[in-house]
């Protein structure tokens, strides 16, 4: 009689494996740039407090990472569980690059700047700029988890190159040349750690060390080496201070008190948001092609509720589904990485620890890495489209691009002299500059809506590559009505910028250009 033999059960997905050390290095140093960016950037672009930065923004930005790693962690373990599979590898989270940039220059900044214009102190201006940071987040985060369920239709609608050529114009702008300028600045830091950072990533060298740790090693030592690295006894003092348990509450009353700013930066919101989705959609299509199918509905409202969470306990910044998941699984990281990278830098963020930290880890010393990410944003925006729509991905690049200049120019005015009680902005400005061929109206045009406007670029010139002048025209009606409503290129100078100025009609010359292009487009005939 034969023998019978139980049959053997499936592997158990486990919590921890070793494969998880390197994923947790490479996606902890990820986060941990972004939070470094955000202090240096809270710090010395917007002149926050320390009180805000560590008792508020970065207990909240901790909690969202712990909501969301966890939660991610736990969904691949469940679905490793039901499929007797042990090598489901959770997906990747962290704190959006690109909204990060976004937020603080296109919604904080021009909000704390126009407050200052209009006579308020820089204590009452900042959580004005606080304020509409967090509903600009909420609104992202909002937009997120409700697009869970209408992702579908919004795939269809949006071509890709107008999706992607408008992430990269802001990458490329805000991140890439911002950091490239700052790597020639400081080049014997900035460039060895850009070297490795190419080296690793681009070049797939074989390496001592994960790529990203190394170039962070490296910065260091060369900071240091170099006089970069300075400890002095105030700052040191000032981030010891901010060392302790700081636990977030609900910011429901500075919410309902930003309701102000939802009209204003809508054109920055929701475009946001939308890209925020639909990437995170493309990732998870990504790690799908690597063999992990994830829920799409589940993936996508975990993100939106770690960014809604964020902002209800006061962090201006949006998480979102990394790139890079097929990496991760590729180099052995399963489920340990994910809880071990919220946990962490929760943990970091709740207690405080990143001042000390940033002081120790300048940001030269990891910039590279950002601006790796804006090279790899650009590059995605051509690679991932079809061949024939590169020339809309080149239009929607130039917004972005713009934007940054129109912010260049006018912090070179305010560094100037402009923009004081004694020399405001105004119209003064405009004919030398136009004299010198720097059309500053229309980089101030561009600057307001600039995401909403590359967006809506870069669709008509798919449509007209594939002769659908309809739907070129209807996209040129949509930007003649954000036109005319002041969502998008109407601007108006305070006393040291300029704004969105959004009202009836407020942007009329641009919304009667918008229709002269509809026009033009319905005329269009496809060739038979």
């Amino acid at each position: 009689m034969a023998e019978l033999t139980a049959p053997v059960p499936p592997p158990a997905p486990r919590w921890w494996v070793r494969g998880d050390l390197d994923g947790f290095l490479g996606l902890g140093l990820d986060n941990l740039i972004q939070i470094l960016l955000i202090v240096a950037l809270c710090r010395g672009v917007l002149g926050y407090p320390d009180g805000l930065i560590f008792g508020t923004i970065l207990p909240a930005t901790g909690i969202s990472l712990v909501v969301g790693n966890l939660a991610y962690a736990v969904q691949a373990h469940r679905l490793g569980r039901r499929e007797g599979r042990d090598d489901r590898t959770a997906l990747p989270y962290g704190i959006n690059t690109v909204s990060l940039f976004a937020y603080v220059f296109l919604v904080m900044l021009p909000v704390k700047l126009a407050a200052t214009g209009q006579g308020l102190d820089p204590q009452a201006a900042s959580l004005l700029s606080w304020r509409a940071g967090l509903l600009a987040c909420l609104g992202s985060g909002l937009i997120e988890a409700g697009g869970a369920f209408l992702v579908a239709p919004l795939r269809r609608w949006l071509p890709r190159a107008a999706l992607l050529s408008t992430l990269a114009g802001i990458a490329l702008g805000y991140i890439g040349l911002g950091f490239l300028l700052r790597t020639y600045a400081v080049p014997v830091v900035g460039l060895a750690v850009l070297a490795v950072i190419l080296l690793a990533y681009f070049g797939q060298a074989r390496l001592p060390l994960p790529g990203g740790v190394l170039a962070v090693l490296v910065g260091i030592v060369l900071a240091a080496a170099t006089g970069l690295l300075r400890l002095d006894g105030p700052t040191w003092q000032a981030n010891i201070a901010q060392v302790g348990l700081h636990l977030p509450v609900p910011r429901l009353g500075a919410l309902w008190e930003g309701r102000d700013a939802l009209i204003p930066w809508l054109g920055v919101t929701v475009p946001m948001g939308l890209f925020n989705l639909l990437g995170s959609l493309q990732n998870l299509e990504s790690a799908e092609a690597a063999g992990d199918a994830y829920p799409v509905k589940s993936s996508l409202l975990i993100n939106g509720i770690g960014t809604v969470a964020a902002a209800v306990l006061g962090s201006c910044f949006p998480t979102t589904i990394y790139i890079g998941h097929p990496g991760w699984k590729g180099m052995g990281a399963r489920i340990g990485y994910s809880w071990l990278n919220g946990l962490v830098m929760g943990l970091g963020c709740l207690l405080g620890l990143f001042g000390v930290v940033g002081q120790l880890v300048p940001i030269e010393a990891g910039m590279a890495i950002v601006l790796y990410i804006a090279l790899v944003m650009a590059a995605q925006a051509f690679q991932a489209t079809p061949p024939a729509h590169a020339p809309a991905v080149a239009l929607g690049l130039l917004p972005g691009l713009a934007g940054w200049g129109s912010l260049m120019l006018k912090a070179g005015l305010r560094a100037g002299g402009s923009g004081t009680p004694a020399n405001p902005f105004g119209p003064q400005l405009l004919l030398p500059l136009q004299q010198a061929d720097v059309w500053a109206a229309g980089a101030f045009a561009l600057e307001q809506g600039q995401i909403l406007a590359a967006m809506l670029l870069a669709a008509m010139l798919v449509y007209v590559i594939e002769q659908r002048f309809r739907a070129a025209a209807l996209c040129a009606l949509v930007a003649a009505a954000a036109s005319w409503l002041g969502l998008i290129h109407a601007w108006s100078f305070t006393l040291a910028d300029t704004v969105l100025d959004p009202g009836w009609g407020s942007g009329t010359p641009w919304a009667l250009g918008y229709l002269a292009m509809a026009v033009v487009f319905l005329l269009g005939r496809p060739q038979r």
